[in-house]
């Protein structure tokens, strides 16, 4: 039994008695009960038991985090569980690496635009316009410079999307 005479949250939802060396009484008090209710649905209570059993004491509360962890997972997202969030997290830090990339390149393209200034100012007055103006316009351009699937819509947007041509595929297509 956990804290007094009261049973802990897994025997309350069994409807068994508490008895002093119960195996989930320090890892699911009864002032949480849904914390077992929820581990208990995806896992049942005999096969916590045995993997609380076959775990040194030690590492039995952080197991405890992590059968509640997946189990909260699995009732949101029963087919992917962890896996789905870990791939939504992953496909988020994939577009955030793009937007950077994206940055970077915008902050190439305004330094070499300063630097072209600083090169338009130091040029010698005798050079007439028309070489001033070819100069210039190779210096400038340097979304051409960039490679091509770096030139996206501005970051400046706040609805632009790094993946806004990207169509998910449907169902349909599969069973033509």
């Amino acid at each position: 039994m956990g804290s007094g005479s009261s049973p802990c949250a897994s025997c309350k939802l069994l409807r068994r008695r508490c008895i002093q060396e119960c195996i989930f009484a320090p890892y699911f008090p009864s002032d949480d009960p849904r914390k077992f209710a929820i581990v208990h649905k995806v896992f049942g209570a005999s096969n916590i038991s045995k993997m609380l059993q076959e775990l040194p004491i030690h590492q039995r509360a952080e197991a405890v985090n992590s059968l509640v962890y997946e189990a909260n997972a699995r009732v949101r997202d029963p087919v992917y569980g962890c896996v789905g969030a870990i791939s939504y997290l992953q496909s988020q830090v994939s577009q955030l690496q793009m937007q950077l990339a994206v940055a970077q390149a915008e902050i190439l393209c305004i330094q070499m635009q300063q630097d072209s200034a600083t090169v338009t100012d130091s040029l010698p007055t005798h050079v007439d316009q028309d070489d001033k103006f070819m100069l210039l316009s190779e210096n400038n351009n340097c979304y051409g410079v960039l490679p091509q699937y770096l030139n996206f819509p501005s970051s400046s947007s706040s609805s632009s999307n790094v993946f806004q041509d990207y169509e998910p595929l449907k169902s349909e297509t599969f069973w033509t």
